[in-house]
């Protein structure tokens, strides 16, 4: 079956203009401390993002429009469109009536391989495995995650409390989750943000890909650590996904299996860790 913007959004009778910037700016009247106050307020944009490979249309997501190359290349790579960025030769972005389309050239084989192995997503905000026609299609199993890494208790915390400052689109708007890599210091160096949450992530593995990341690190979350987000996380070879939020348990089981460190509910200097905690050292290094 193949998906397209037309098929998703419906009678064209009824579509809006397409938002092609992160912030949409609002007149509303705020209810405060007995009155009523007219003002300005800035909201965060989610627009229908088709991806398209080799001229088929293969996914409609629901995302904020920015960073649009490094969500094409960190969904092909996390979805397993493509086995390296090598293989994704061009990425055309084109503004429709009703969304934007993101055109991408792959390689032959990839292309044949994406045709055998069909999903069709139909992307909602926060959407996790809509769309995918069988069981098979739908549970994907990372690999067993090589040479295990010894990360600080210090880096987690240090990570955590940069985090904030960095989600600029959040600043403005507190409707956009972030994903960010943080080194294993707990620098944090990279930082993508989106409505959706397994968006912001795929938005950051396709910028590290573009980075050639290198060294150790780990993955940070403003969201919950679902199957979908260790999937992604340890399909792009990192050892570390760290949650603000809640694991699923299907989550925590997959992160057991590929040799995941998964680590839920970081927050005010604490943290859960539900895989693997010989792969942190609990010392609190100080300066």
């Amino acid at each position: 079956m193949q998906c397209s913007l037309d098929d998703s959004l419906g009678d064209a009778d009824t579509e809006v203009c397409t938002a092609t910037e992160p912030l949409a700016c609002f007149e509303v009247t705020r209810s405060r401390d007995g009155g009523e106050y007219h003002e300005q307020d800035q909201l965060a944009e989610e627009t229908p993002i088709a991806l398209i490979y080799n001229g088929i249309s293969h996914a409609v997501m629901l995302a904020t429009p920015q960073d649009l190359e490094d969500f094409a290349l960190g969904f092909s790579l996390s979805e397993g469109i493509v086995l390296d960025k090598s293989e994704l030769y061009s990425i055309e972005i084109q503004v429709q009536k009703n969304g934007i389309e993101l055109h991408c050239q792959i390689s032959s084989e990839r292309f044949t391989e994406l045709k055998n192995h069909r999903r069709t997503l139909a992307g909602k905000t926060g959407c996790g495995l809509c769309g995918a026609e069988s069981l098979a299609q739908a549970m994907r199993y990372p690999p067993k995650l090589q040479s295990p890494v010894v990360f600080q208790r210090s880096a987690i915390l240090g990570a955590l409390q940069a985090l904030p400052l960095h989600q600029k689109l959040q600043q403005q708007t507190g409707a956009t989750h972030a994903s960010a890599w943080a080194l294993a210091d707990g620098t944090v160096t990279v930082v993508r943000e989106d409505v959706g949450r397994h968006n912001a992530l795929d938005k950051l593995i396709g910028a590290l890909a573009k980075l050639e990341r290198r060294g150790d690190g780990f993955i940070v979350t403003s969201s919950r650590a679902s199957y979908e987000m260790v999937q992604k996380t340890a399909s792009a070879g990192v050892n570390m996904l760290v949650a603000i939020s809640a694991p699923t348990g299907l989550a925590v089981r997959i992160a057991e299996q590929c040799g995941l460190t998964l680590v839920g509910f970081a927050r005010n200097k604490a943290y859960v860790v539900y895989s693997h905690p010989k792969q942190i050292n609990p010392t609190l290094i100080k300066n």
